[in-house]
This record gives structure tokens, sequence and C-alpha cells, in this order.
């Protein structure tokens, strides 16, 4: 194992507390469940892609609120234990951004799988539209590994309907210019990126007015 994958790993498995975000009241929530991804590890939530997302959307006149739901080192089991808490009032869509820690740790795919799936159904059962966001296995757990992991993304997206947002390291991930010098998080610049490869997935599902009929 090289380096840069130790380092990953160290970095992306040390389970860091992070304080939960309040949301208003007064508008619909768009929650980003993850990981350190998402919670901004290292730079603070303020310049993780939600709060990005959340620039956005009020440029764009969106009354919508982003509620960061990252937690380092988060796996989707770990996930799966507190999401519904993190749907309570009125959430309209749920960015699923996990399995880096998965993959990481060797986690079944089938486990990796089941435990997606049943947040994914969780939310759909309660009216809520849900983005899901693909996620790779480093190779260090062999090649077959990394492409069922690879798949377990794609096959999810087809039988869930969802959107599913490619890789959001791609292009990331080895990039000094994008990375933290731990080299297992995303810098400012790197947020930014992923903001970038989300917003695209994301805008179609809020440009209408946001209502429950």
């Amino acid at each position: 194992m090289n380096g840069a994958c130790f380092s990953l790993i160290v970095v992306l498995v040390a389970a860091i507390p992070v304080p939960s975000v309040a949301r208003s009241s007064a508008r619909p929530a768009i929650v980003a469940l993850g990981d350190s991804l998402t919670s901004g590890q290292g730079i603070g939530a303020e310049l993780a892609y939600p709060a990005l997302l959340q620039q956005r959307l009020d440029a764009a006149g969106l009354e919508y609120t982003v509620v960061n739901a990252g937690v380092p080192g988060d796996t989707s089991t770990g996930a799966l234990r507190r999401f519904e808490r993190a749907l309570d009032g009125d959430v309209r869509i749920l960015i699923v951004a996990l399995g880096a820690n998965d993959g990481l740790r060797g986690v079944p795919v089938e486990r990796l799988k089941e435990n997606l799936g049943r947040i994914i159904e969780t939310a759909q059962a309660r009216g809520i539209v849900v983005l899901l966001c693909g996620m790779e296995a480093l190779p260090i757990h062999g090649w077959d590994y990394s492409v069922a992991f690879h798949n377990t993304y794609r096959d999810l997206a087809a039988r869930y309907n969802v959107p599913l947002v490619p890789f959001i390291l791609f292009n990331v991930i080895g990039n000094r210019e994008l990375m933290q010098p731990d080299r297992g998080h995303p810098n400012a610049a790197g947020q930014r990126v992923i903001a970038d490869k989300i917003w695209p997935y994301l805008e179609p599902l809020i440009t209408q007015p946001a209502h429950r009929g």
C-alpha cells in the first residue's frame, strides 16, 4: 500500500463528531447525508459542498435550506442508524453521499447495497426525492471488489429510479491543488469542484416551486 492510500484510510476512517446544523423552519430542507467529504473535515462546514450548494440556491432565489448531515468516519451502516433523525421536518430532497469508508474498510458490497437501499426506500416512502452520489473503492481489496463496488451505485440508481452523480472525487483525489495536505480530504477548491459536480443533478429537482400535493 502506498503512502497516499494509507493517509486516505487513516484520515477518512477517523470518526470526529460534528455539530448539528440548525435548519430554518420557514423553508423546506435539502439534507446532505454523508461522511467527512460532506462535513468539510479540516476546512469547516462553511466551506463544504452543502454550504456551496446553499449559496447557489440563494443566488437563484430558491427557498431551500441545505442541511449538512455529514459525520466524519461514517459508513453506510452508521448512516443507516442515524439518518431518520435527519429527515425530521419538511425535507424535500436527500443527497446520499456515502460509501468512501465502506470501501476503505472492505465492507461487503452486498451490505453496502442493502444499507443504501434501505435509506433510499425510507426516504422515498416519505415522499422525499433522492439524489445518489457515486463513490469508488480504491483497489486495495482486489479489482473484483472495486468493480462490484462501482456497479452498486449504478444498480441502485436503476432500481430506485434516482439520479446518479458520477464519482464526486473524480479529478479531485490525487490532485494536490484540490486536496488538503493529508491527501485524504478535499480543500476549499476541491469542495467547489464537488459542488460543481452535484449542482447539475440537483438543480432540476428544485427548480419547480416546492410543494406537497
